[in-house]
């Protein structure tokens, strides 16, 4: 179990490695990004639920919202159904961000899975939706 634990992490580290450098270009993070994949959506979404897509810790995610919000890719309401909860939804021009992201990433395909078989990539990404659905 120790040596999977260590594969995935650095496997993991690689890869928003390469992440990094591609929103780089684009002005934004990988915490960003990720926020902005679920947002994307259309649907709000509770804080709660932003910090464990993006894998950040809550207070890390309200700083990363408020430069959101500042930078007009987000907007926060009042939950209408409990006013004490917050949700996030994106606006037109995160939505645009989101895209330019998305189109980027896709471009450098190529270059963040260098040299790796797409029918290995494929099964590695089965299998690990089963081991994160099962670990949930």
């Amino acid at each position: 179990m120790q040596e999977l634990a260590q594969l995935l992490s650095q496997a993991e580290h690689g890869v928003t490695r390469q992440l990094r450098r591609v929103l780089d270009e684009e002005g934004s993070t990988v915490e960003q990004w990720r926020a902005l994949v679920l947002l994307a959506d259309g649907v709000s979404h509770p804080m709660s639920e932003i910090a464990e897509f993006a894998l950040l810790p809550a207070p890390t995610l309200t700083r990363l919202i408020d430069r959101m919000v500042a930078d007009n890719l987000a907007y926060r309401k009042a939950d209408p159904r409990d006013r004490r909860r917050v949700l996030v939804h994106i606006t037109p021009r995160g939505r645009a961000l989101q895209r330019r992201l998305a189109g980027r990433i896709e471009d450098s395909h190529a270059v963040i899975l260098a040299e790796a078989d797409p029918d290995d990539v494929a099964q590695l990404a089965e299998l690990l939706t089963d081991l994160a659905a099962r670990l949930r």
